[in-house]
């Protein structure tokens, strides 16, 4: 039985186990081509992913760009406001699926690699993110992607 200072805890959800993964997970973390610039199946005025990004953001939660681009290369600048950290690899001599690169990132967020998601198109990036204690999303549609963030960060990030 839950006690009144962790009823009134969870009673926007009602759910114990929805308000512990919305403490446990901290940060979103994302690889840019094949994810961020994915434009999804509906047409938007903006990239999906982008979109959540922005509502992640004003929730509170920190977030990063991961990506295994080279150094000399920068997301677009109407975006950078929207990262808490950016990893380049090329910046850092380090690449996904590299687990200390996914250590690097959460040390950036100040945080443990357990306190974020990370969302890529290629499963090998993903496994190297749970290798390094991240949680770890396989992007494979704008649609199931946006539904498992829901899910695990407890944040609507559709209209």
């Amino acid at each position: 039985m839950l006690d009144q200072a962790t009823r009134r805890e969870h009673q926007d959800t009602g759910h114990t186990k929805v308000g512990t993964v919305l403490k446990v997970l901290k940060a979103l973390v994302l690889d840019y081509g094949g994810v961020l610039t994915d434009p999804g199946e509906n047409n938007a005025p903006e990239p999906p992913l982008l979109t959540a990004l922005r509502k992640v953001k004003t929730s509170g939660l920190k977030t990063a760009l991961l990506s295994n681009a080279d150094g000399w290369w920068q997301p677009p600048t109407a975006w950078q406001a929207l990262f808490d950290a950016t990893i380049i690899s090329g910046e850092v001599g380090l690449a996904k699926p590299q687990q200390e690169i996914y250590l690097l990132t959460a040390k950036k967020l100040d945080l443990e690699p357990r306190e974020c998601v990370f969302v890529d198109d290629l499963a090998i990036n993903v496994h190297g993110a749970k290798e390094a204690g991240m949680v770890g999303v396989h992007h494979r549609s704008t649609e199931s992607t946006l539904e498992e963030l829901e899910i695990l960060l407890a944040i609507a990030l559709r209209d």
